[in-house]
């Protein structure tokens, strides 16, 4: 193989590298496939939460993984550790407008194939419980208490 003066081969398979435009870097499909990113808030940061379930179907792929990302949440088939999940096609996605999710979690005792619950909390105090299969919002609880902290802040949909 030819090398240069300094002995390292020509043909030498990069996975980074730098432009006067910025740092380019080989990233895995993962990765390169996941939803867009928060911008960064200097107040603090936005915490990740993610709940799984398993809906036992005929398939085998009964996981599900919900995780939330800043003011959205998102659920998707869970294929396990060694196959990344497709993140450009989510089961359900929701942008919530005025308050943001801080935790969730499945109803494991009534989960099915065909609908399954998930109750989530917001930063404002309210709790609403979702069928991300079925696509459907059920209730919303704490929706008329004031929070003197923030003020009333709606939980609602952006999409």
């Amino acid at each position: 193989m030819a090398t240069e003066g300094g002995g390292k081969e020509m043909n030498e398979i990069k996975t980074q590298f730098t432009t006067r435009e910025g740092l380019y870097k080989l990233l895995p499909h993962s990765e390169y496939s996941r939803p867009n990113r928060v911008p960064f808030n200097s107040q603090g940061s936005n915490p990740v939460r993610v709940s799984f379930v398993n809906l036992n179907d005929q398939s085998g792929n009964g996981d599900r993984l919900c995780f939330n990302v800043g003011r959205e949440l998102y659920f998707y088939i869970y294929k396990g550790v060694r196959k990344a999940a497709d993140l450009s096609k989510p089961i359900d996605k929701r942008i919530y407008k005025g308050t943001q999710p801080t935790c969730h979690d499945f109803n494991h005792l009534t989960a099915t194939a065909e609908s399954v619950s998930l109750l989530v909390g917001f930063s404002a105090g309210q709790v609403q419980l979702i069928d991300p299969i079925k696509k459907e919002t059920s209730k919303l609880f704490n929706e008329e208490y004031d929070f003197p902290a923030s003020g009333r802040d709606e939980v609602g949909l952006l999409s």
